[in-house]
């Protein structure tokens, strides 16, 4: 998953803000736990240093600079937007980029306390997000289909569980899926996405939502991707509050995306035993988070959408 070639160190990073940004590299580094495709350290309070680690890293960060400035004005939370980028040099042979730090703590080591404001402050951050897009916005190579077409990838989270590493009948798990394969399609105008909202990816303060991050996977389609959160990230009964606010969200777009909440909860289930078993790439605080959002998706029912 990761080049071990390139060792990212404090030592590295000050070195490369020295070559390029000097008038930051006084600023206090110290690296942050967690990332996928990059590696994170803060830089002084305000700012933080991202580092790619993966080979389709760089292409997804630029991507995010590209993009941020755009979004970031009309979003009514907190998101990481770029103060300088970094280019492929020498030491270090990837670009990588100086962002804004987002205050809270990641929701996957710390819970939500106050369900109806949360569910009220992520249904208006996606209904500000949720805008058509422009024919240049990017496109997703590896999320976005509808559910019918990600059922090898169902099957596959499903199958590389451990027994009993699921805390539900096998059978309710696939209902549901069956119901989003079987839900139409969209058909409105492709729309900006966050695309990968996780409890990793979201930070929480005062017991709610405070902000969001990672906008690697960014893209416009299908509201559903996005909607899927009311499940991951929300406490139990708050999906209902969610969809009243964010509406309209049609029957089908429901269905949608409480299929792709069990999907997302499977991976989330499957990073969090590979953490504990040690595999690369395994994020132990993920098991738990996947396997509450699979019990909240089992137990709400997706018939209450708003009119379109």
């Amino acid at each position: 998953m990761t080049d071990s070639e390139i060792e990212i160190t404090a030592e590295l990073v000050r070195d490369l803000l020295e070559d390029q940004h000097p008038d930051l590299a006084g600023l206090p580094i110290r690296e942050v736990a967690g990332g996928w495709g990059n590696q994170m350290w803060r830089l002084g309070d305000e700012l933080a240093v991202r580092m790619p680690r993966t080979q389709g890293a760089p292409d997804l960060l630029r991507k995010e600079c590209r993009w941020l400035p755009v979004l970031a004005p009309r979003l009514p939370l907190p998101v990481p937007t770029p103060v300088r980028i970094g280019e492929p040099s020498k030491r270090f042979p990837r670009p990588w980029s100086v962002m804004t730090w987002v205050r809270g703590e990641p929701l996957d080591g710390t819970p939500i306390s106050r369900g109806d404001h949360a569910a009220d402050t992520l249904a208006g951050f996606l209904r500000a997000l949720h805008v058509e897009a422009p024919a240049e916005a990017p496109a997703s190579s590896d999320r976005g289909a509808h559910p019918k077409k990600c059922t090898d990838g169902f099957e596959k989270f499903l199958q590389a569980i451990a027994p009993g590493g699921i805390p539900a009948d096998i059978r309710a798990v696939r209902a549901v899926w069956d119901d989003a394969v079987a839900a139409p399609e969209w058909e409105g105008p492709p729309v900006w996405l966050h695309g990968d909202l996780h409890p990793a990816n979201v930070v929480v303060s005062d017991g709610t939502l405070s902000g969001v991050v990672d906008f690697d996977a960014m893209f416009a389609g299908d509201p559903a991707w996005d909607l899927a959160a009311a499940w991951l990230l929300l406490p139990a009964d708050a999906a209902s509050r969610f969809f009243e606010v964010y509406a309209p969200a049609d029957e089908a777009t429901v269905r949608r995306a409480r299929g792709l909440a069990a999907l997302k909860s499977l991976f989330l289930i499957l990073m969090g035993q590979n953490g504990e078993q040690g595999l690369p790439g395994g994020k132990p605080t993920w098991g738990p988070a996947g396997r509450a959002a699979l019990d909240r998706v089992l137990t709400s029912n997706a018939r209450w959408a708003s009119p379109a």
